[in-house]
């Protein structure tokens, strides 16, 4: 029987790279998969205002295109060529709404559907996408991620401006993490609890 699957981590914890190597594993067996990811991914999705393609990509370099999800009916892609899995990159940033449309293809349509994604934001908020599959998949499973600042498992995602890190501010703010190829302002960090409490306790002392 099908499932909705809700795989988390951190930044850089290997959410996109574990989903391209289950297409892989599926594509190798002669099975057909369906994937999506998100518009609000700036990074790698395709802006125009036609497209309806994005891409998935890992930090290691491989990729694949991708259905942006808010562009299409997901439920009617899946009637329309019924693959044997569903697979979701940046799982986080759906709506309510649609985390129920990839149950009812679950449910109606007997089509698995794994979603991967960010749990808590930089704040340490839950994304809406986030909250809805925790109340509604079948299976929740974590990545498991080290702390960028020591060796403890990292639990939450710290945003970095300019290096420097930041407590507050929009809730989605696409930027890269650390070690990646793409320049930008913000990045983030996977780090645990201790050292995340720490610096936001030296960011209230500066204030």
């Amino acid at each position: 029987m099908a499932q909705l699957y809700f795989i988390y981590s951190t930044m850089g914890g290997g959410k996109s790279l574990e989903l391209l190597k289950t297409a892989h594993i599926y594509e190798c067996q002669g099975k057909k998969v369906l994937l999506f990811t998100s518009e609000k991914d700036t990074r790698y999705a395709n802006l125009a205002s036609d497209a309806k393609i994005g891409k998935i990509v890992a930090r290691i370099g491989l990729e694949k295109d991708a259905w942006l999800i808010e562009r299409v009916n997901c439920y009617d892609l899946a009637i329309q060529y019924k693959p044997n899995c569903i697979l979701v990159d940046e799982a986080q940033f759906l709506t309510e709404p649609v985390v129920l449309d990839l149950a009812r293809i679950v449910d109606e349509l007997d089509i698995p559907v794994v979603c991967f994604g960010l749990k808590n934001d930089f704040m340490n908020q839950l994304f809406e996408g986030s909250r809805a599959l925790l109340l509604y998949a079948d299976k929740i499973q974590e990545l498991k991620a080290v702390c960028y600042y020591c060796d403890r498992k990292a639990t939450m995602n710290m945003r970095l401006q300019n290096g420097r890190p930041v407590f507050e501010g929009e809730q989605i703010l696409v930027g890269g993490s650390v070690g990646d190829a793409i320049e930008s302002e913000i990045t983030y960090v996977p780090v645990c609890r201790k050292c995340y409490m720490s610096f936001k306790k030296q960011a209230l002392v500066r204030e």
